[in-house]
Order: structure tokens, then sequence, then C-alpha cells
């Protein structure tokens, strides 16, 4: 999944150029600039491979959660949908704002089932959030006519599957806003920095304005500016935006390579009967950033895990004992565990999550293995690395 792996000439170029003028904020400043707007040339390179009207660039994909939210309304109360498995960004979005998340269960695409989405609905719903956790996506369809149904949001976090496509169309830009993340850990990267996406020109503007102390950005002069509504400070730099620049340009190359790297290891596992690939809904194409299998109990996944450490097989995650990825080890969400008082509509509607009955998402990633597929990794590594895993996996499972 990491970008970072494959740094080269043309991200130092874009950075230098950036250097050079000495303006690394991406607002104000003009006179000294050269001509330079990075973060502006990052967003349109965005909204073009997103297919996408417009494009927020923000400071990390949390904070394009956050921004899309507040920009389509969300506040306190308001209850948005989120699923089991997902990284931890995602309940700290919605309660930054106030609002409540709502934990729903995973299925076997690993992200949102629909049907429990539908039995999650009450009056207070708002938005409902798949998370395209390691790089494949949720129902995506059946989600948005959910959403046309109860006239509810349909926001895409995509951080961890930029450049996946559902019916055609860029993973972000099915439903009415998208996030990606462009951390270090991210397909691409920046060092930090997100993304909002969205068709929607009042989101946008609300996003553009939120993420910078509301400021409306009208005019030439920074100090004359008007807030039309209150507003954070989200904004992404002028380096980071340079380095994002470069690593687009190079997306297809790291998803070709990830294709390839992934293909060879599912081939190669594909030959143990025992073993189920994650569900890709019809329509969709993942971006092949890990290979998600399941094993046929628990205990056997838990084995599996463990003896592919042993063969020496690096970069495999189980996630059922994972307390940044599934809702067994959020101890800080289920006791509402914060450093100041949580607003009054979180602390009355939060759910007892003490008590929730999540076995349907324990059935999935209680089996699961996941496998990083790596961009430095040479084809003859990953032939080995394929057999390495065939052997492990065999010795469980015999």
């Amino acid at each position: 999944m990491p970008g970072f792996e494959l740094f080269g000439e043309e991200e130092k170029k874009q950075v230098n150029e950036v250097l050079e003028t000495g303006v690394l904020m991406r607002y104000g400043f003009d006179g000294m600039r050269n001509g330079q707007w990075k973060a502006k040339e990052f967003e349109s390179a965005l909204s073009k491979r997103m297919q996408s009207k417009y494009t927020q660039l923000v400071s990390s994909g949390t904070a394009a959660l956050t921004v899309a939210l507040a920009s389509a309304g969300v506040g306190a109360g308001d209850e948005v949908l989120m699923p089991t498995f997902t990284f931890v960004a995602s309940f700290e979005s919605i309660l930054a704002l106030g609002a409540v998340p709502v934990l729903v269960d995973v299925d076997a695409t690993l992200t949102l089932n629909p049907a429990a989405v539908e039995k999650a609905i009450t009056p207070r719903t708002k938005v409902v959030m798949p998370v395209h956790m390691c790089g494949s996506m949720a129902n995506l369809k059946a989600l948005k006519a959910i959403c046309d149904k109860h006239n509810l949001l349909l926001l895409e976090d995509a951080c961890q599957a930029i450049g996946g496509t559902f019916e055609g169309k860029p993973l972000g830009s099915y439903g009415d806003l998208g996030c990606f993340s462009f951390d270090f850990v991210k397909t691409i990267t920046s060092g930090e920095g997100g993304a909002v996406v969205t068709n929607n020109e009042k989101y946008y503007t609300n996003a553009d304005h939120y993420s910078d102390h509301g400021h409306d950005h009208v005019g030439k002069d920074r100090g004359l500016e008007s807030h039309p509504f209150l507003g954070y400070n989200y904004r992404i730099s002028e380096l980071h935006a340079a380095v994002g620049i470069a690593q687009l340009e190079r997306l297809d190359v790291f998803l070709e390579r990830q294709e390839h790297y992934y293909t060879i290891i599912k081939e190669g596992l594909a030959t143990i009967p025992e073993i189920v690939f994650r569900e890709v809904p019809e329509g969709g194409v993942e971006n092949y950033s890990f290979l998600s299998f399941f094993l046929p109990t628990q205990e056997l996944a838990e084995k599996a895990h463990k003896a592919l450490g042993a063969e020496g097989v690096d970069a495999c995650f189980y996630w059922f004992h994972n307390n940044w990825h599934y809702y067994r080890k959020w101890e800080h969400l289920t006791n509402q565990t914060s450093l100041g008082k949580l607003p009054k509509e979180v602390q009355e509607q939060l759910p007892d999550y003490t008590k929730s009955d999540f076995s349907l998402s324990d059935k999935w990633v209680g089996r699961n293995v996941s496998c990083l597929i790596k961009l430095s990794w040479t084809t003859e590594e990953v032939k080995e690395r394929a057999q390495k895993m065939v052997k492990a996996l065999k010795s469980v499972l015999e």
C-alpha cells in the first residue's frame, strides 16, 4: 500500500519548485509565488482523476472525514452509520462534530452489510459511511438505494482504496461525498494530507471555507475576507501538495504493480480448497493494495496468521485482535474516554457497545487474514512469497 516506497526525482522536482519560491502556505503571498499554486494544481488533478466536479485538499484523511461531514451540515445528535471494521478515525471525525457514531455489522465484503444498515436507521440517522477497507468496497449500489429511500447522505471513506472503481466510477465519487488519505502508508502519499471530493457545489464551498477558519476566499486580501460561519484549520501545505502531485501522476504504475503481485499470490492461495477470498461486489474493481481471505474458522485463522509469521512472511494482518481497526478493542469509544466533557447528545445517544451483538462481524473478521501488497517487491520475491504462504496455510489446514 505505501506510496513512499517509490519516491523519486518527480517528487523532488515538485518540492524544489515550492522551496524556490519560499511560500509553503497554500493561501496568500501571491507576489512571491512565481505562478506556483501546488494545492490548486493537486486539487485540479484529483478532480479529473476522480471524475468529480470539486476537490478540497485538507491536512489528513481524518480531517477529510470531519470536513466532509461538517460541509453537509452534520452536527450534534446526528447519527452516522459506520462499520465495525475500520480505522479509529471514522468515529473520531464523527465525535469531533458532536455527532453519534453508530456501529453496524460488516459482511463478506469486510465493510457495511446493507441489511444491517437498513435495520440501524433511526429518525436521527443522517449519513451512511461505508469504509473501503484494504482496497475494496461495500455494495455501494445497495447502500445508495437505502440512502435514496430514507433521504440519507452516502459518504464514502475511500482513504485506503484510491484507484479502485465501482460500476466504472472511481471509488469516492459514487456517493454524495468521498474522502481520501495521503498519509505515509497509503497507496499514494504526500506525507500527510487528505481530500474531499463531491459534485455538490454547496458542500464544496462549505468545505473550502470550513477547512480554513471560515475564510470565504473572496478577493486578494486575506485580511479582508469574510467569515460566513465558524471554521477550523485543516489546511494542507504547499510542500505536501507538491509531493501529492507527483505521486498521483504515478498512481497507475502503482496500481498495475499491485494488481500483478496480488494476482500471483491469489493464484497460489486458490490452490487451497479451504481458502475463500473476500467478496468484491459485482461491478467493483479493487485497487489491489491487500489480498484478504477467509479461513474456515476463527481458530484456524489465528493459527494461520502465526504460521505465516513463523514462515517468515511479513505484512499479514489478523484484524480481529487489532486495537486500531476493529470494534472489540475500542475501549475509549465504548467507555467515552475523553480529555474533555463530551457533548450531551453523545453521552445520551451513544449505544452501549458493551452489550452490542456484533457476531455477524465476528464471523467474517474473526476468520480473515489480509496480506499487504508492497510496491517494493520484485516479481521473483512475490512468487517465493506465494509459495511460503501456501506452505504455511497448508500446514494449518492439513
